[in-house]
């Protein structure tokens, strides 16, 4: 497995004719130090910064803040965390990322990878992405697992605010999720929508005029134990199926990020153990 360094989170620079509106990147690692588990090495700089609420359970906690206070066309940010052996570490957002219209050819890029070594543990629970009207982003998270590795993994979607009636007719979104295992493809999933997505998303037989949407994976020894109590959970228009002995993955539709939240906290605090990120609940 690669090591992750302080010039690999860099963003590549772009030319003067097309200098981004922001830039940001951010590199944390934790490690286990008896009975919690602590920043071994961290770096941050341009418009993306970790803080580190007061660690209030075994884990290493860092909320992700974007302090250019969204995504818009041009954007670069780029995120690298690893969960080192034993170590238990947690990733969330401040608040709903937000992707706002983008001017002509041009596109925001987030890159995200996560590492989790032997016997480590890691949330990755961001909270919404909000797309705009007329945005344009293009997202990938890659997640490399050691052998023996516990992941827990949610990726919340909105489209469009409902509360002000917006419809998504000239959108660009790309999203690729890839967790790995050891080199090997655990699970892999992508994401594309241009052009009129909300006629797109009213079809029948794609989300009935759904909203939002959430992915959930769940790799760890006591996945299949989860799976009768996770469906449970799971309002009508949701499923949840176990893809391999140890490995969960659910899908949920909602009309927007209200509903899609009540569906999604349960779920998130079973999984975790009743340790979802106070952010979620403010």
């Amino acid at each position: 497995m690669r090591q992750i360094t302080r010039a690999a989170i860099i963003p590549r620079a772009a030319s003067l004719a097309a200098q981004p509106r922001a830039i940001g990147a951010v590199m944390v690692r934790a490690k286990r130090l008896s009975e919690h588990s602590v920043i071994t090495d961290l770096h941050q700089s341009g418009a993306m910064k970790l803080l580190f609420p007061r660690p209030d359970s075994a884990a290493l906690q860092a909320i992700v803040i974007n302090t250019a206070g969204g995504v818009t066309g041009g954007d670069d940010f780029a995120l690298n965390a690893c969960a080192e052996e034993d170590a238990f570490l947690t990733l969330t957002t401040q608040a709903a990322e937000r992707a706002y219209r983008a001017q002509p050819d041009q596109v925001a890029e987030i890159r995200n990878r996560l590492m989790v070594r032997r016997g480590a543990t890691l949330h990755w629970l961001p909270q919404e992405t909000i797309l705009y009207e007329a945005c344009a982003l293009q997202r990938r998270l890659s997640i490399d697992l050691d052998e023996g590795a516990s992941l827990l993994l949610v990726e919340p979607l909105v489209f469009g605010r409902a509360a002000m009636g917006e419809e998504l007719r000239a959108i660009n979104f790309k999203d690729r999720i890839e967790v790995r295992r050891e080199g090997r493809p655990l699970y892999l999933d992508a994401i594309s929508l241009q052009g009129d997505v909300t006629a797109h998303l009213a079809s029948a037989n794609i989300a009935s005029g759904a909203g939002a949407l959430a992915t959930v994976v769940y790799v760890a020894p006591d996945a299949e134990a989860h799976l009768p109590r996770l469906r449970a959970l799971l309002p009508a228009s949701g499923g949840a199926s176990l893809i391999g002995a140890d490995l969960l993955v659910a899908r949920i539709l909602a009309p927007d990020s209200f509903e899609l939240r009540r569906s999604l906290i349960p779920i998130l605090r079973q999984l975790s153990a009743d340790a979802l990120p106070r952010s979620w609940m403010t």
